[in-house]
């Protein structure tokens, strides 16, 4: 099979020391800067702008007007300040006025996975975590440090508080402002505090789960959010009980975790 060349449109501006793999296209008044590599089959439709040292996988879509590996957005960062990288997978459609920043230390990473699609408007701020299979919705403003577990789901307008996590095949309708931990599998709704509101089953479908995981993960919703014993409480009670399904387990291990910080953000623990 012949090699498919390169293409690079007049307009755009690429530093000599850029990799570009075979089939990568970079369309009009694009710039990508120094340390940049971007695997097979990539494109930059146009007006794209793809910042030091970032580092693209194969197979990626860039729309117009996205601004990837921008500086993060920090008090007191100068010209010259040190900051970290940013690494995307493969797969992934990043749509127009999308803005994705590296990690804001020195030798850390902001890690995009494979096969998400991030809507028009989207930001991801510095040293986030966003693993594979995800569906950011228009305009979703995630602040720094947090991480979105495989599978998520948000609506429009959705906004995450640093370091929160959530978890995997989540749903979050719109307007939700989440501002603490979220356990896989659930539906979201509101802000301040986020509530729970059911089992997300179409999420349950999409990870491939089979009838008893399914109801599983149904039986452990009721047994943790629908009774009128606290929340931690029901967790703990349920951590003890032997031969847990590998989803329910991870719904419990997130509420503990979560408990370990007075804001029900583990990822808090390590702000310093």
């Amino acid at each position: 099979m012949a090699t498919q060349t390169t293409q690079i449109h007049p307009t755009s501006v690429v530093h000599k020391d850029a990799q570009l793999a075979s089939g990568v296209i970079i369309g009009p008044h694009c710039v990508v800067e120094s340390g940049v590599s971007i695997g097979e089959n990539s494109i930059l439709y146009s007006n794209v702008v793809i910042g030091k040292d970032v580092k693209i996988g194969k197979d990626n879509r860039f729309f117009p007007m996205c601004v990837i590996g921008g500086n993060p957005q920090i008090l007191g960062l100068k010209a010259d300040s040190p900051f970290g990288k940013l690494v995307i997978g493969d797969g992934n459609t990043i749509r127009e006025q999308v803005t994705i920043h590296p990690s804001m230390h020195a030798g850390e990473f902001t890690k995009i996975g494979n096969e998400n699609l991030l809507m028009i408007g989207v930001h991801i701020g510095h040293d986030c975590i966003l693993e594979d299979k995800l569906v950011m919705s228009n305009y979703n403003q995630i602040s720094g440090h947090c991480k979105i577990e495989t599978g998520v789901w948000f609506s429009g307008l959705v906004v995450m508080h640093q370091f929160v996590t959530v978890g995997k095949w989540c749903y979050a309708t719109a307007l939700a402002g989440i501002n603490r931990d979220i356990s896989p599998f659930l539906i979201i709704s509101g802000h301040y505090p986020t509530e729970v509101r059911g089992v997300n089953k179409r999420g349950m479908m999409r990870a491939g789960l089979n009838l008893q995981q399914q109801q599983n993960v149904m039986e452990a919703y009721r047994k943790l959010y629908r009774q009128k014993t606290p929340l931690l409480e029901n967790a703990k009670a349920m951590a003890q009980e032997e031969g847990l399904d590998e989803n329910v387990r991870a719904m419990v291990e997130m509420i503990l975790k979560s408990s370990e910080q007075r804001f029900g953000r583990y990822l808090e623990k390590f702000r310093h």
